[in-house]
């Protein structure tokens, strides 16, 4: 992607998700969302915390996440018959809604020892703080004068990392930050995680080194498990139903060779970590992801439409027998 490619044709991540974060606000009460100031006057989101939250907002926030740039549904047919539900995502700016805004690349951290808050940060900010490898190689840059983070966390961010998150991204003052709390466990960070299908998706595409600016469309789903539960439990399901129960379409402009082995590289059965419930695996490598086998983050099915061709391919399937035997761990 040049940067004229950019000027043309590359919206703002940020003012796709003003838009979204507007009717979070404005829909506040009836979708279970609390809502507050930080000190300095950043808006703080809570969609499970200390409020139940629910899954339309779970929806909506996802889209937040992909700056706008996605569309969200929930819909029967998930591929596993104890879950009926599914959720599905398509943007028609996969590279930008996936790895410039949805994916939780910025860490942050704030404190020492047993009160220290850590976090992933994903959401249009990442796009104005630029704090990851990954906007050089993506040529793109943000430049909007309001934004929104989204924290999977279960715990209110202090004060001091929400001031360092504006100066990050160059804000006027804290009243132009949103931050969203979305927990794990709760229905709103249930739908956001496993929204995040396609994103998984394109991840891998860019860790196999495919250019990334020969994919042009793209479109996932996957089982959306049952919410609650603690921590570990949600974590587990939620990755799960991605692992053994995603599937994910892509639209590229290449080769059929390059799609072909594009599609082979991809589904999650290449790791050698596949078939062990998540869960399993984040205990049996003391909770450090790092650990793990990075081919296992993928979807369980890979279909590849090469558009100069017309032709597509296909690897991987959905696991089903793995799939229920995850979603039914307590």
């Amino acid at each position: 992607m040049t940067d004229a490619s950019k000027s043309r044709t590359s919206p703002s991540v940020s003012a796709g998700a003003a838009a979204l974060v507007r009717q979070l606000l404005a829909n506040a009460d009836a979708l279970r969302l609390g809502v507050s100031r930080s000190t300095a006057g950043a808006t703080v989101i809570d969609a499970g915390i200390n409020v139940r939250g629910g899954l339309e907002a779970g929806r909506l926030i996802t889209e937040v996440c992909m700056g706008g740039l996605g569309r969200v549904s929930l819909q029967g047919g998930s591929g596993a018959a104890e879950w009926p539900l599914a959720v599905s995502v398509h943007s028609t700016q996969p590279v930008l809604a996936c790895l410039a805004s949805q994916y939780a690349g910025w860490s942050l951290s704030h404190g020492e020892g047993k009160g220290a808050f850590q976090a992933l940060g994903s959401g249009s900010a990442r796009a104005l703080a630029r704090r990851e490898p990954l906007f050089e190689e993506l040529a793109y840059r943000d430049d909007a004068s309001e934004t929104s983070l989204v924290l999977e966390v279960d715990k209110q961010p202090p004060d001091a990392l929400l001031e360092k998150v504006v100066a990050d991204c160059g804000l006027a003052d804290a009243g132009k930050l949103t931050v969203i709390l979305t927990p794990t466990q709760s229905l709103a960070g249930l739908v956001q995680v496993v929204g995040r299908v396609l994103e998984v998706a394109l991840h891998k595409v860019h860790t196999l080194g495919f250019p990334l600016q020969q994919v042009v469309d793209g479109h996932g789903w996957a089982p959306l498990p049952p919410a609650g539960g603690d921590f570990l439990t949600a974590m587990g399901r939620t990755n799960d139903a991605i692992i053994f129960g995603g599937t994910v379409l892509l639209h590229v402009d290449c080769d059929d060779n390059a799609a072909r082995d594009l599609a082979e590289a991809m589904p999650s059965v290449v790791s050698r970590d596949y078939g062990t419930p998540f869960a399993d695996l984040l205990k049996q490598f003391d909770f450090d992801f790092y650990k793990m086998d990075p081919n296992l983050f993928s979807p369980a099915r890979v279909v590849v439409n090469a558009l100069p061709s017309g032709r597509r391919f296909a690897a991987g399937a959905v696991d089903t027998e793995a799939l229920t035997r995850a979603l039914n761990r307590s």
